[in-house]
């Protein structure tokens, strides 16, 4: 099993200094990238102190200016906010900028308060079309001229400037529901999922629904299945203890905009009341110990060999969850350091 890393620019409130942030997001990038993990991702949000990520390809840019050999991703670009000469460009010239270590991630994004500021009278449900007209064009423009009549895109003869340095770009399509497996299973895409805070038979779910596109599809995928959870490795109490108390804070701002409660003051979600989360966003601390990436060395190991054991291809390690940057580097070095060896 191969291991990526998911991480934001995050600021949980004003008093966090934004230099001190952009700088440990590189060092923690940093980090994965010399104990030989194989990807860090970087998200798309906008208006949303708690991800900061404007545009996921300056991002990965930047990091490829300050590593060397860890593959640059985009997890996910979310379609109906751009253009689609537009993306095919910003995305082949971080390509060529980092020597071909794109790997390139569309989606349809997560906010109904994101679309209505950023393409208004659009529901969130039915953004997935939007991805499936663009995809496939992305691929035609990076080939060289084409003309478009779409339902979403219309525009006359024209290409991507510049070109990938990639002949052929890894795509990954962020999938939960059938529709999404099937169409990524068709396009040759490899497939991340996310179970949010559900216990671990929403994993097993995503891979028996992947399984199941592969059938439709003849039997013919041999592309990457990627599973990404917030992760923590602790070896002590107070580090425990730190990491309960940081992700039940930010899934009360994530609640916030998954169930449309609460205003959003300046970029930082008022906290719903944890007892009012529900569905996807479970806080109970016992349950989310249990069904995330956090424990011990040992703990957290035999939590891996389970996803493993399912045919998960590559573990998102997904680093940002409002907890300290101290904290936040002594778990990765943990894992780097006690877990990593034993996939080797």
């Amino acid at each position: 099993m191969k291991f990526h890393l998911a991480i934001n620019l995050e600021r949980m409130d004003d008093t966090a200094d934004m230099a001190a942030i952009r700088d440990h997001t590189v060092e923690m990038v940093q980090m994965a990238d010399k104990a030989g993990f194989e990807v860090a991702w970087a998200a798309e949000h906008h208006a949303l102190e708690m991800t900061i990520a404007p545009n996921p390809f300056q991002i990965m840019t930047w990091w490829a200016g300050e590593t060397e050999n860890i593959r640059l991703g985009c997890s996910v670009a979310n379609a109906a906010y751009w253009h689609p000469i537009n993306i095919a460009g910003e995305a082949a010239l971080c390509d060529l900028i980092s020597g071909g270590r794109l790997e390139f991630g569309l989606g349809s994004g997560a906010y109904q308060r994101e679309f209505d500021r950023m393409k208004p009278g659009l529901d969130q449900k039915d953004s997935y079309r939007y991805m499936q007209e663009m995809l496939p064009l992305i691929r035609e423009l990076w080939k060289g001229d084409v003309t478009h009549d779409g339902e979403y895109w219309q525009f006359p003869k024209a290409t991507s400037c510049p070109k990938p340095a990639q002949d052929e770009v890894p795509f990954w399509v962020a999938a939960r529901s059938p529709i999404t497996f099937d169409y990524a299973v068709a396009n040759d895409c490899n497939v991340m999922s996310w179970p949010l805070t559900m216990p671990f038979a929403e994993a097993e779910k995503y891979k028996a629904q992947l399984d199941e596109a592969i059938a439709k599809a003849g039997g013919n995928w041999d592309g990457t299945f990627a599973m990404m959870r917030h992760s923590c490795v602790y070896d002590s109490e107070a580090d425990r203890a730190a990491a309960l108390s940081a992700i039940r804070n930010v899934l009360g701002q994530f609640g916030n905009l998954m169930m449309k409660k609460g205003d959003v003051v300046n970029g930082f979600p008022d906290k719903v009341p944890l007892e009012e989360l529900e569905g996807n966003v479970r806080v109970d601390p016992a349950m989310l110990e249990e069904n995330l990436l956090f424990g011990t060395p040992g703990e957290v190991t035999e939590k891996l060999r389970k996803y493993e054991a399912i045919g998960v291809d590559a573990f998102i390690y997904y680093a940002s969850m409002g907890l300290g940057m101290e904290q936040q580097k002594r778990s990765l070095q943990l894992f780097i350091d006690q877990i990593l060896p034993e996939f080797n």
